[in-house]
């Protein structure tokens, strides 16, 4: 039962209300003053859901009162009852952090308002949101048995992260689970059907500007998203964040709101493997790794190399600029840690080029670290809480002030990602030779030997652009949410990385992405 305390110099005259309140459910406890209310409040034992104040009585003042009860109990909602609409008196009770404000006379439907409002609505929202999820999970299971077509994947990517947020604290969250598992099955068959289409006549593709059949993908991302807003003389702010997925740009929306608006949002298709090695450098360049290779062999780092894969960024760059004839200087810079991005910041205003690229890595080390420590794995234990870290990480770090000096700078915002990430949960033996890379959800090597049937292989790399470190070598993807672990410690391994977030695979997670144009908010 919710107790209320209700705190006025004439509760004689509260006794219809009172008697409406029983009737609902509710207890109420009264006090005339505001002596009495602390005192009530000290020695009850069960505490209060809600007290309704009224801001002009003898002795203590209802603000005087309302200081007390924060100081005392700073989460219990009150609500300020007053006769005065003077503005003073209003802001100051907002500033000390009323919940609510109700001007005299008061009828019964507006106290049962407030009630919903501050003690029940949460539960009247998950209630909603659960019967809203019930009519409309019919509607998911036929698209996803349906889908045909990339729009109709990214249309149930968006549809499943929707419901992934909303129900996230609801005891349905295992229904809209088992519905990702089913689109995850799906998709990866989907995938596995049409992927190698998509990159018939490559090379030509790659130098010509006809029609693009296949979907958007990480080496279209520039001439797509970025080159048109150049060419009308924009500012533009190319923002790549590593390993960031749908639901977690939808987290973070609502603080870029502030100060940016989205003009288009729409989702484009990572290369396999979604690795940063292949789909960052893809982005960059606008090739596919086997392109990179041939064409820019010095800029290319081999799986077996241990430099880094990525340290060649700005330079294929310019080699996609120049390849398109553009004369646009650029500005680059790769931020791995907060005391450069607020070096970022300091440059930002002194920037004249038209491009600024800046490749945020946070979510990827938040990812990595993830798997290596036991109390990031407690941090962060399942989606819901993997999405709350990057909004903590995202409203407190030096990227927020970033974003947000780029908006008052005049810079069109272009928020993207190399890929996504996914929770992983059933390992897979695989067998394969010493030279095999160390990514658990995808393999390139020789004689690569699986035991689960669910792994997309692609047995000639070359033809869907990717580079061969053998004749004999082939690719090999883990779908859904399996990952690779070799029989030698197969169950340390297995049970060490299973529900840790890793990318290289097959999902929708880690496939369908955001790209985002957002234009700043005039002041």
């Amino acid at each position: 039962m919710s107790r209320i305390l209700w705190v006025d110099d004439e509760v004689d005259l509260l006794q219809p209300y009172i008697i409406y309140l029983k009737g609902k459910g509710y207890e109420v406890v009264t006090a005339s003053n505001g002596k009495d209310a602390l005192e009530v409040i000290s020695n009850q034992q069960s505490a209060f859901s809600i007290v309704f104040l009224d801001e002009n009585m003898p002795g203590m003042s209802g603000l005087e009162t309302l200081q007390e009860i924060k100081r005392l109990h700073p989460e219990v909602p009150v609500v300020m009852i007053t006769k005065s609409e003077e503005e003073h008196i209003m802001e100051q009770a907002i500033g000390e952090k009323i919940a609510d404000y109700l001007i005299k006379p008061v009828n019964p439907s507006q106290i049962l308002l407030c009630l919903k409002k501050h003690i029940h609505s949460k539960d009247i929202v998950t209630e909603q949101v659960q019967q809203n999820y019930r009519q409309e999970w019919s509607d998911i299971s036929y698209m996803i048995d349906t889908a045909s077509t990339i729009e109709e994947w990214q249309a149930i990517e968006r549809t499943l992260s929707k419901w992934d947020i909303e129900l996230e604290n609801s005891p349905m969250r295992s229904l809209i689970e088992d519905q990702r598992t089913q689109a995850n099955a799906a998709f990866s068959k989907w995938i596995a059907k049409h992927y190698e289409a998509w990159f018939e006549n490559t090379e030509h593709r790659a130098q010509s500007t006809d029609q693009i059949t296949r979907p958007v993908m990480s080496q279209d991302v520039m001439k797509h998203a970025v080159f048109p807003l150049l060419d009308k003389g924009e500012k533009v702010l190319l923002c790549v964040i590593d390993n960031f997925r749908y639901d977690q740009w939808k987290t973070i929306q609502p603080l870029l709101s502030e100060f940016y608006s989205v003009v288009h949002e729409e989702q484009y298709t990572s290369i396999l493997p979604t690795a940063t090695q292949y789909a960052r450098n893809a982005i960059f360049s606008g090739l596919m790794p086997l392109q990179i290779q041939q064409m820019f062999p010095q800029y290319w780092v081999e799986e077996g190399d241990e430099e880094s894969k990525n340290q060649y960024e700005k330079e294929l760059v310019q080699t996609l600029l120049d390849r398109y004839r553009r004369r646009e200087s650029f500005q680059y810079w790769k931020v791995n840690e907060s005391d450069f991005c607020e070096r970022v910041i300091a440059q930002l205003k002194g920037v004249q080029a038209p491009l600024s690229i800046v490749v945020l890595n946070f979510i990827d080390m938040l990812s990595h670290s993830r798997t290596e420590s036991k109390m990031m794995r407690e941090l962060a234990n399942d989606e819901a809480a993997y999405r709350s870290l990057t909004l903590s990480w995202f409203r407190h770090s030096p990227t927020y002030e970033l974003l947000r000096r780029a908006a008052e700078l005049g810079f069109t915002l272009v928020l993207t990602t190399d890929h996504g990430t996914t929770r992983v949960k059933n390992a897979v033996q695989i067998i394969a030779d010493k030279n095999t890379n160390t990514n658990i959800r995808y393999k390139v090597g020789k004689a690569l030997n699986c035991s689960s049937k669910n792994v997309f292989s692609i047995e000639q790399p070359k033809r869907v652009g990717l580079p061969c470190p053998n004749v004999s070598s082939s690719y090999a993807f883990c779908t859904g949410s399996d990952f690779f672990a070799y029989p030698n410690q197969f169950n340390y391994y297995a049970q060490y990385y299973r529900n840790t977030f890793q990318h290289g695979g097959v999902s929708l997670e880690e496939m369908i992405i955001p790209l985002v144009t957002l234009v700043p908010k005039k002041s």
